[in-house]
């Protein structure tokens, strides 16, 4: 039974909701991009480690039936468009990611995502920048944190906020979790693996002391938690890579995209090597087609922001559910 009191309470906030997605669209149309619709349902719902997708089956008129899977984010289809086309394109998708419910998070969601050809980090964080400045207040409150829009965004690499609010030189560790909990000043977990300590230490030190008088840019990550992105040609120790954060809200996660099928393939395999020993049930087959077309995309940067997070910041709100038409 649908819960119509809920929903008509809501209805000021989705209002909101509703402009934004307006104010969205006019945004990237005016800049020339094209919008796009990819598949929800697919045979390859994306390579992530820590992701858990939704399955379902495709059955065919002569009877046959074939695993698909409610993507985790179009990248691979939106990449496959700009690899045939050259255009900048956009797309607010519906997503899904399966045993994820908290205050920030659903297991079905919007995301704003957006590819530009030619441009370089510096670029879209440049547009990015002017996004929110066009949807948003020059300033606002969000809980305890009042943002500034009017000043430029922060950007701090992840080796500076490292050495800033951790007090370490995290490069120069490398991958060694010991090290990095002992100059951390912390206690090595019982099978924590660097990767988990990197993400403790971002979350409990780094997370809660940016992003709280202006948003903030995180750039340049370590190597090994590259994804999709390219290397820094002029430091091989890290990858073209940000996350946007503000009032303590990860908004945004963006790449200057790799565009070399060899290496790409290598890192999938090393993906679905670690995932399939922590969830054998998350397996599919390798993306063949994005794979082949991927020495076709020109050089080109791409990014995908909540966009549920984004209409929280606007309204004020403290949880997804707030915003969305159903819960």
């Amino acid at each position: 039974m649908v819960d119509r009191t809920a929903i008509s309470d809501r209805v000021p906030l989705l209002q909101r909701r509703t402009l934004l997605q307006k104010g969205v669209r006019a945004f990237f149309d005016g800049r020339g991009y094209l919008e796009v619709e990819t598949p929800y349902a697919v045979q390859t719902p994306g390579e992530e480690v820590h992701l858990r997708c939704f399955r379902t089956e495709l059955e065919r008129n002569d009877g046959a039936r074939e695993t698909r899977f409610l993507h985790t984010s179009p990248e691979f289809a939106m990449k496959r468009i700009v690899a045939a086309t050259g255009l900048s394109v956009y797309q607010l998708a519906r997503v899904w990611r399966n045993g994820e419910q908290s205050a920030l998070h659903a297991p079905e969601f919007t995301m704003l995502e957006w590819y530009r050809p030619g441009a370089g980090l510096d670029a879209l964080m440049d547009e990015t920048e002017a996004l929110l400045r066009a949807l948003l207040p020059p300033s606002l409150t969000y809980g305890e944190t009042t943002l500034d829009f009017t000043v430029p965004f922060e950007r701090l690499t992840m080796a500076e906020a490292f050495a800033r609010y951790v007090g370490v030189d995290l490069l120069a560790i490398g991958d060694d979790a010991e090290r990095l909990a002992q100059d951390a000043g912390t206690t090595l977990r019982a099978g924590e693996t660097w990767e988990d300590l990197f993400f403790r230490l971002l979350l409990e030190r780094i997370e809660p002391r940016i992003g709280r008088t202006r948003p903030t840019f995180l750039t340049h990550w370590p190597v090994a938690q590259a994804a999709l992105s390219r290397r820094d040609p002029e430091d091989p120790r890290v990858a073209l890579r940000f996350e946007l954060y503000a009032a303590g809200i990860e908004l945004a996660n963006a790449f200057e995209e790799l565009t070399d099928p060899e290496e790409q393939r290598a890192r999938f395999m090393a993906d679905r090597t670690r995932r399939l020993e922590v969830a054998p049930d998350q397996d599919w087959p390798m993306d063949e087609a994005f794979l082949s077309e991927l020495q076709s995309l020109p050089p080109c940067s791409g990014i995908a922001l909540g966009f549920d997070r984004l209409v929280m910041l606007a309204v004020g709100a403290p949880r997804l559910c707030d915003i969305m038409w159903f819960s």
